[in-house]
């Protein structure tokens, strides 16, 4: 596992050529200022009314998932099949780069790094309390068994979610590596609505609401691993029970941690830290595979499979209207909650996601950012959620402890080694999030200086000690009741990346139409016919 890729390699562009997202750091007054301005605005409202930030987002996201959770449904599906249908097509042959570049990244390296930023602290919270929610309440119409909570689980967590993703990476990496634009998402729109409107006021408007989102969802996540580390300290016995200070505390750590990894680069600080997380979770889940129940466990795995993929098609076209209330309720619950948060995420995945992929295809960007991720979901929930059915079988009722934290570490107490266990998910948890939290700073960073691939470091640190202040005030004022308000203040913020993506995928369609490889086959093509 390399880590000493240099970032600033000279091979980097075509010889003679310049790049200009590294040319000069410029920051963008208007989009830096508004952005930090709207931040201030919200945390105040959640300091000093934390009740009505959570009435009012609550309500907010409601009327979201109710009038336009068909949208998110329609969209997610969409998303999924387009970057599927790049891949095989003869755009999938196009570098996202020059031609004859080699990779940036090494491909181990690679896939560690986009996996930790994309979902690597929510396979922590949820590998066990989603496939055991759904095995014991199982969605509404569908058949009660592990299968069903299995193909459930993978829905939610494998194709359709890094397909969102992979289709924000693709149009960057594309505009960036290719066309040498700026590493914006609003550039990716200049196929679409032309250079003028994208670098005027509709590109930072597109500009800002990334930013927005960015940083609000990882001071949410921030604030919620803190929690998760605080539970994980009360199992230990190290403390009777985690107070405010402690949660603070641990913000407070992990900021300065993921700080000081962010201003160190990706390639000394992120990669570095991909890479051990890598290797200590699949410690952990050989651990949990060999002390919980194996064969359950390895037969879970094609049944998951399985189901999955013959249920597929169902799952993508349900909506309110296939049942009753009953029905909605439990769409705006789980799969419209996890479209939206999914979208909500893509400014930072996505630009992420393009950040490390310099050099890949189009086909080698969609298998390894949408396939291999599936494949480590498939088999992280299988290992976990069926370590946690099986003891939930055997009669212990892991689903009445309620939160996801408790519920994991209490799969853990029935295994052997349960404290060295639960200290290497407190861990992992904890590197898990400074990897994607330094990621958050550094796009954030692109963000408010015109697409720089090298923010300036006064730049990645304000960012980052804002996003850290923002989850150590409101978890000291309100708790996880304004963390959860913040939550859903991220994804209302965010719901119109829906109709800005959809517009990424036309604007990506009529860039890659025009490009030099394809219209080269075309002529050949014609040459041959005549």
């Amino acid at each position: 596992m390399a880590i000493n890729e240099d970032l600033s390699r000279p091979d980097s562009t075509a010889k003679g050529e310049s790049d200009p997202a590294r040319s000069s750091v410029r920051t963008d007054l208007v989009v830096f200022i508004v952005t930090a301005v709207i931040a201030a605005a919200i945390l105040v409202w959640g300091l000093a009314w934390a009740d009505n930030l959570d009435s009012v987002s609550s309500t907010i996201l409601n009327w979201l998932v109710v009038n336009l959770g068909w949208l998110f449904v329609v969209a997610a599906s969409g998303f999924v099949l387009f970057a599927v249908w790049l891949a095989v097509s003869r755009f999938g042959k196009i570098p996202l780069g020059k031609d004859g570049e080699k990779p940036e990244f090494n491909t181990v390296s690679w896939i560690a790094m986009m996996f930790s930023a994309g979902m690597g602290i929510g396979l922590m919270f949820y590998g066990v309390t989603e496939p055991l929610t759904h095995f014991v309440t199982p969605p509404p119409g569908s058949e009660p068994g592990i299968g069903t909570a299995m193909a459930t689980t993978m829905f939610h967590w494998s194709l359709h979610p890094w397909s969102i993703y992979a289709v924000v990476g693709l149009a960057i990496a594309y505009g960036t590596y290719r066309m040498d634009r700026k590493q914006l998402i609003s550039s990716a729109f200049i196929p679409l609505l032309g250079k003028k409107r994208t670098e005027g006021p509709i590109g930072k408007v597109i500009d800002i609401l990334a930013i927005f989102a960015t940083m609000f969802g990882t001071a949410a996540s921030l604030g919620l691993g803190a929690l998760q580390i605080g539970s994980g300290v009360e199992v230990l016995g190290w403390m009777d029970a985690a107070g405010t200070l402690l949660l603070v505390a641990v913000v407070a750590i992990l900021t300065l941690a993921f700080v000081a990894s962010a201003v160190s680069g990706v390639a000394k600080g992120i990669q570095w830290l991909s890479n051990i997380n890598m290797v200590l979770a699949l410690i952990l889940a050989v651990f949990v595979f060999v002390c919980g129940p194996t064969v359950l466990i390895l037969n879970l795995i094609p049944t998951a499979l399985g189901d999955y993929a013959s249920d597929i098609v169902g799952m993508s076209a349900r909506t309110a209207a296939a049942g009753d209330t009953a029905t909605a309720e439990w769409l705006s619950s789980w799969t419209i909650f996890y479209w939206a948060w999914w979208i909500s995420w893509t400014p930072f995945v996505g630009m992420f996601l393009a950040r490390i992929s310099r050099g890949r295809t189009i086909r080698q960007f969609v298998i390894g950012v949408i396939l291999v991720p599936s494949v480590v979901s498939l088999l992280w929930f299988s290992i976990f959620g069926g370590a946690a059915i099986g003891q939930q079988r055997e009669g212990t009722d892991l689903a009445g402890r309620g939160t996801p934290e408790s519920q994991l570490f209490g799969m853990l107490e029935g295994l052997p080694l349960a404290g060295v266990a639960s200290f290497l998910v407190m861990l992992l948890v904890a590197i898990f999030f400074v990897s994607g939290a330094d990621a958050a700073s550094m796009v954030m960073g692109t963000l408010s200086q015109r697409g720089t691939l090298d923010p300036t470091r006064w730049a990645v640190v304000f960012w980052g000690l804002l996003t850290g202040g923002i989850a150590a005030l409101l978890l000291w004022t309100g708790g996880s009741d304004a963390l959860n308000g913040l939550q859903r203040m991220t994804i209302i913020a965010a719901a119109p990346f829906t109709i800005v993506m959809i517009g990424l995928c036309v604007s990506l369609y009529r860039d890659l139409s025009s490009d030099p490889l394809i219209i080269e086959g075309l002529r050949q093509r014609r040459e041959r016919i005549d």
